[in-house]
């Protein structure tokens, strides 16, 4: 299974999800950056100072215009961030781990309906290879059929009518004999093709029909929940939109972070990085609190459209769990049905090729007509292919009820 596209994907996802998670936690980190500049000015700011209000000598309301700073500026230093408190970092890691677990119950659905395909191919060529041989037994009794009649036709005792309509039958069942090992050959080569195998030459193998055990016994009238990854999967998305919600309102909370800088400034009017005593030193340290206001989006508005989802994903498991339950109810009824018919066929078969054997033996004594002997031959090919028909309808009932009540796995442990 691990070559089909869509597995591969999901694994992928997977993997992508927890590196998500992994990236969340470094948000409780310091966060430490490295700052440098180098600035030139070829036009200073310039200030206006009232010069009155220092300079007696001056009008008091006399100005004075002033240049500050000079023509290269340069700076380097270091910070530090380290978050104090922020709920939203914890609520988005549960998040993730959320979205993390939705991830690996899609991939096991995935992997669960793939795993129902598969079972359904192994079952159909172990049922194909039933029909092959029941096919073989027909070859074998029709041939000794119309044997019987083309000896009866050359002693002038036997209708050409009825040897041809032996001769049919004969090659009815070397033709349906044929096809059924071509359908074996197909669906091997199939099964090959689902499990990734890329030499499908190796088709010729044998199944061990050991593990295709119709296990009615045990039957249970309700499915496992716990077993079915789509519900667990609305579970997640119920708990998903409320931890949605709480990170909305926890919008409004303060996040408190500590916040640190050392570094230096350079100042000086001519190009020289390293002019000796133009450096000067600075530094802080202190607790950086924000008081979200406003968001620019309605609150309101969005914490409701996380409880209708939550009572959308509520619904949408009741649903799916009755869905399961009335899967796992009508799969069951039609089980026994089968079980039934099949019963009652498996007896009008073993009646059909008994009677077959005494008209072999009363058209070889002259006791009965070939044509009764064809009637049958016809008879007992509409009975089997009509229990090979239940047969097939069985397995399909049984896969189903495997699959709702959550119970796909018993084929292999």
């Amino acid at each position: 299974m691990a070559n089909k596209k869509n597995i591969t994907a999901g694994k992928s996802d997977i993997a992508i999800r927890k590196l998500q998670t992994k990236a969340m936690y470094s948000k409780f980190w310091p966060q430490v950056s490295v700052e440098y500049s180098y600035l030139y000015n070829p036009i200073l700011q310039t200030s206006i100072l009232p010069v009155g209000i220092f300079n007696p000598s001056y009008p008091t309301d006399a100005t004075k215009s002033v240049q500050f700073g000079t023509k290269w500026t340069q700076s380097a230093g270091l910070t530090v961030n380290q978050p104090l408190l922020d709920l939203s970092i914890k609520r988005n890691i549960n998040e993730s781990k959320l979205l993390e677990k939705i991830a690996a119950l899609s991939q096991a659905q995935t992997e669960y309906e793939f795993a129902y395909i598969i079972a359904q191919t192994y079952i159909d060529i172990y049922l194909q290879d039933s029909k092959i041989k029941a096919a073989i037994a027909d070859t074998n009794r029709t041939y000794i059929s119309h044997k019987l009649q083309k000896n009866k036709f050359d002693e002038k005792r036997l209708l050409k009518s009825d040897l041809n309509t032996s001769e049919i039958n004969h090659n009815n069942a070397v033709q349906l004999l044929t096809d059924n090992i071509e359908q074996l050959m197909e669906g091997k080569v199939y099964l090959l093709f689902l499990m990734g195998m890329s030499d499908l030459e190796k088709w010729d193998f044998s199944i061990d029909t050991n593990i295709i055990n119709y296990s009615f016994a045990t039957l249970e009238n309700t499915p496992k929940v716990n077993e079915l990854q789509e519900l667990q999967q609305l579970t997640l998305q119920s708990q998903l939109t409320t931890i949605q919600a709480r990170t909305e309102k926890s919008k409004h909370i303060p996040t408190i972070s500590f916040k640190g800088f050392i570094g230096a400034n350079q100042y000086t009017n001519t190009f020289n990085p390293v002019a000796a005593n133009s450096w000067f030193g600075l530094s802080y340290v202190g607790l950086d609190v924000k008081f979200p206001l406003l968001f620019g989006e309605n609150q309101h508005t969005k914490l409701q459209q996380l409880k209708l989802q939550a009572n959308q994903n509520t619904l949408q498991k009741e649903d799916k769990t009755a869905q399961y339950a009335k899967d796992v109810f009508t799969a069951k009824l039609k089980i026994d049905n089968v079980k039934t018919q099949l019963k009652t066929q498996e007896e009008n078969i073993a009646l059909s090729i008994e009677s077959i054997t005494i008209f072999q033996a009363r058209v070889s004594e002259a006791q009965e007509s070939a044509s009764a002997l064809n009637a049958e031959e016809a008879n007992l090919k509409i009975l089997e292919t009509a229990y090979e028909t239940n047969k097939k309808q069985l397995s399909v009932y049984w896969l189903n009820y495997l699959k709702a009540a959550g119970q796909l796995s018993v084929l292999w442990k």
